[in-house]
């Protein structure tokens, strides 16, 4: 275990209440584990520059005995996203892209049902999902392992859900399109530019991209899936590993605690303030986001798309935020920039519980009212 404790005398009503936010995850964690039956879990807890606590739960392949670490490897699914759009970002920075460059001028290939709509979609639109297909066009076909070149290239029979910039509308393939943008302007496969440019400068050690290299890992969480009443360990599932801005990373709680202090400003020499602008900038409104869970509707006001993250006003106190899901894995990453504060949270199994976990820590570092969004009392009473 990592902890740093800090003191809690001379902090202002509106800094964050870090030492009750670490007490609520070393308290609540094993309950997490044990009443939640989630099979392992990784948390980190930054504040500025620091790490101030990070810490494994539960285990590594249910039964194993294997205890889950701060240095873990698992999936992140798609906070896979904000990496595209960090990369894409600097490219911006460099003068090697722009935002309102047409995908069709760098990838000749890309149609869309209408040639004028194809000619619109811009570098920006891809990031902010409003290329105007239908939500989660051919995920279904992905998960079929039908491959990606084939899924872009039948991009052009799918009837739209509106022009290009006009609507949100969440994707895997058509988002993926950034990496062929990358090749296309840096000569270099995507996974390489972001380990050179981003995991590298910020020591993120053990991420990496695809299944391989997960199971290379010294440390690595198993995905586990529900089957017959019980979590059933299983290989991870390579269907979106092949569409890697989406979805392709690999990463530990302390990898991605690096990433939220970069995030936070205090890696200036990795992430430059006009990166994070641009990428923490909301350009297009989310209104399902405000109804999709219980802590979501309690306590979200405004949500919002910016480039490979999405923009919440958390009870009033703005997080850049993004969540997760890949068999047998669960992930959530919060950024509280006007505190300086993030959480991480990394998990091995299709289970929600965590998720009410990380909102009971958001709750706790902004000192806001006790909401009992675990309802851990009531799943133990079910099972007993």
């Amino acid at each position: 275990m990592t902890i740093l404790l800090l003191p809690a005398w001379g902090i202002a009503a509106k800094k964050p209440d870090i030492a009750a936010a670490q007490q609520a995850i070393i308290k609540l964690s094993p309950r997490v584990i044990r009443d939640g039956r989630v099979t392992g879990l990784s948390v980190a807890l930054v504040q500025g520059n620091r790490v101030v606590l990070a810490e494994g739960f539960g285990e590594t392949r249910i039964g194993s005995g294997d205890r889950v670490k701060p240095d873990t490897v698992f999936r992140i699914a798609s906070l896979s996203k904000a990496f595209a759009g960090t990369l894409a970002a600097m490219l911006v920075e460099e003068g090697a892209l722009s935002w309102d460059d047409r995908i069709s001028a760098f990838i000749p290939a890309f149609r869309l049902k209408s040639a004028q709509a194809a000619a619109n979609v811009t570098v920006e639109d891809i990031l902010s999902h409003r290329v105007g297909l239908p939500f989660n066009t051919f995920d279904r076909k992905l998960e079929e392992a039908i491959p990606y070149p084939l899924l872009v290239g039948q991009l052009s029979k799918v009837l739209p859900l509106c022009d290009p910039g006009d609507c949100y509308s969440y994707q895997n393939i058509a988002f993926s399109l950034i990496g062929d943008m990358v090749f296309s302007v840096t000569g270099d496969f995507y996974s390489h530019q972001v380990e050179k440019r981003i995991f590298h400068p910020l020591d993120m050690d053990t991420a990496t991209f695809g299944r391989d290299a997960l199971e290379r890992s010294d440390s690595w969480a198993r995905p586990h899936v529900y089957k017959s009443r019980r979590w059933k360990a299983v290989r991870p599932n390579e269907n979106y590993y092949h569409v890697p801005p989406a979805a392709g990373i690999n990463a530990s709680a302390r990898d991605m605690a690096r990433w939220a202090v970069a995030q936070l400003g205090h890696r200036p020499d990795t992430l430059t303030p006009g990166v994070l602008r641009a990428t923490h900038r909301a350009r297009v409104a989310t209104p399902d986001q405000l109804r999709s869970s219980a802590w979501r509707r309690g306590r979200l006001r405004d949500a919002r798309y910016a480039l490979g993250w999405r923009v919440y006003d958390y009870a009033g106190e703005p997080m850049i935020f993004h969540a997760g899901a890949v068999e047998g894995y669960r992930a959530m990453i919060g950024v509280l920039p006007d505190q300086d504060v993030a959480l991480v949270m990394l998990w091995n199994c299709e289970n929600s519980v965590p998720a009410g976990l990380f909102a009971t820590v958001i709750d706790r570092l902004l000192g806001l009212s006790a909401k009992d969004w675990l309802q851990l009392d009531k799943l133990r009473a079910r099972r007993r």
